[in-house]
């Protein structure tokens, strides 16, 4: 079991960073302040991801083969997690956000070598090849997926849940290959799972909250487009790019969306709002928790099947239509869902 050392260790310093940094960050006022749209108890420390970060760079300079390419990940992740804490602590402005993730994606593309190239066989007809156009879909790609994780991350656990989701996906389909990123995704799983016991408070209350931030969020964004990346490429073969689509199926279709609706409104597609999915749910009448539940049930289930089309080698056609019919349906539903929801109110 060559995992089992780094998903303890990953696990162990996480754990103990978060225990030491939550003292650190109350002073130093890196804390989450409860406001009209934030609802919860008290300042939270926003520790998470500098905790989740620490496990993962000790664990990948331990237990991963070193390279370049693992090198320019690293950097890459610390300077967006930098940028991250930046925003948690001084709200920074959306063009200096989406200009951080432009140049972390160059980094991406230019340094470490790794773009999309092709968009497989979406439409049946053979591969759809890129060519010097995947370097511009690459950076629109990074900055979606950093994005959607940070747009996501609405009640307890959420974020955390679905990028548990992601990487346990992306960890199953690097397993097949022979590669030295298949260790990337358990020691997240193993830092996430640290995390996850302080955010929910679980299994004793004694663990007190603490938050991702957007520093967290952000990071966990890049790794995970990182990921899709590289596991689309052909010298990899780990899944194709239709996969990657089920793997984020949740956040990716929230941010959509959600981006489409404030756009229509004549709103920016960056501002701040409680109409996400965990927020219909609440003011359906569900908890917070049957939220978190059947939310990561339902992204668990998007990733399972993608995940089985990528085993069985179904037609990348086929599960990119099914893919846009749900998203279709996902967004017709949502454009009425308060008409909905006060319709079966009415006859309950």
């Amino acid at each position: 079991m060559d995992w089992f050392l780094p998903l303890v260790w990953t696990f162990s310093v996480s754990f103990l960073a978060i225990r030491l940094a939550k003292p650190i960050a109350v002073k130093i006022g890196l804390v989450d302040i409860p406001t009209q749209r934030k609802v919860h108890v008290g300042s939270v420390p926003l520790v998470g991801g500098i905790a989740i970060y620490i496990g993962v760079l000790t664990a990948s300079m331990m237990f991963i083969e070193q390279s370049q390419s693992l090198n320019i990940y690293l950097l890459s992740a610390a300077m967006v997690l930098f940028i991250g804490v930046l925003d948690d602590k001084y709200d920074l402005s959306v063009r200096l956000r989406i200009a951080s993730q432009i140049f972390v994606a160059c980094m991406m593309i230019f340094g470490a070598e790794h773009y999309l190239h092709s968009f497989g066989g979406l439409f049946g007809h053979g591969t759809i090849n890129l060519g010097v156009f995947g370097i511009l879909v690459t950076i629109v790609a990074v900055i979606g997926c950093i994005n959607a994780f940070n747009m996501i991350d609405g009640i307890d656990g959420l974020a955390g849940m679905l990028s548990l989701v992601a990487f346990s996906s992306l960890g199953f389909l690097f397993s097949a290959v022979t590669s030295e990123w298949f260790l990337l995704p358990i020691i997240f799983i193993a830092g996430l799972a640290a995390y996850l016991m302080f955010n929910l408070g679980w299994p004793s209350k004694a663990l007190t909250k603490v938050f991702m931030g957007d520093a967290g969020n952000m990071f966990i964004g890049l790794t995970i487009a990182w990921l899709l990346v590289i596991g689309t490429e052909a010298e990899m073969g780990a899944f194709r790019p239709v996969t990657a689509l089920y793997i984020i199926a949740i956040p990716l279709m929230d941010m959509a969306a959600i981006m489409y609706r404030r756009i229509k409104k004549g709103k920016s597609p960056f501002k701040p709002d409680r109409d996400h999915l965990h927020h219909i749910f609440e003011r359906a009448g569900f908890t917070r928790r049957q939220t978190l539940a059947i939310i990561t049930v339902i992204s668990f289930m998007f990733a399972g099947f993608g995940c089985l089309g990528e085993l069985y080698q179904w037609p990348e056609w086929l599960m990119f239509m099914l893919f846009i019919a749900v998203f279709s349906m996902y967004n017709l539903v949502l454009s009425r869902i308060w008409t909905i929801i006060a319709y079966f109110k009415k006859i309950k």
